[in-house]
């Protein structure tokens, strides 16, 4: 199976701790995992709605699953996946 080199997550966290910057660190630990983007889109009461991206050479994604299910937060839907040799970016006429 070709590498996972960048993922796009929106999740929903708990607004308890870790806090972002700590789930940033935890998610750049992971082997094959070269850079972490985390962005806070809303918050609520009780939650953070985030946008997760992981960038590597091979990003494992059941072990991503497993350290955002650790920290209570659930991942919403997988919305970008690049995966093969090379990072293939969106045309800039499509992304309009």
């Amino acid at each position: 199976m070709a590498a996972i080199r960048r993922i796009m997550l929106d999740v929903l966290k708990p607004l308890r701790e870790p806090s972002i910057v700590d789930l940033a660190s935890m998610l750049s630990e992971l082997p094959g995992v070269e850079g972490v983007n985390v962005t806070v889109n809303e918050v609520d009461v009780e939650t953070l709605s985030l946008t997760v991206v992981i960038e590597g050479n091979d990003v494992p994604f059941d072990r991503v699953k497993e350290v955002l299910e650790k920290t209570g937060a659930v991942i919403h839907s997988v919305d970008q996946v690049v995966a093969g040799n090379r990072v293939v970016e969106i045309p800039r006429s499509l992304e309009e």
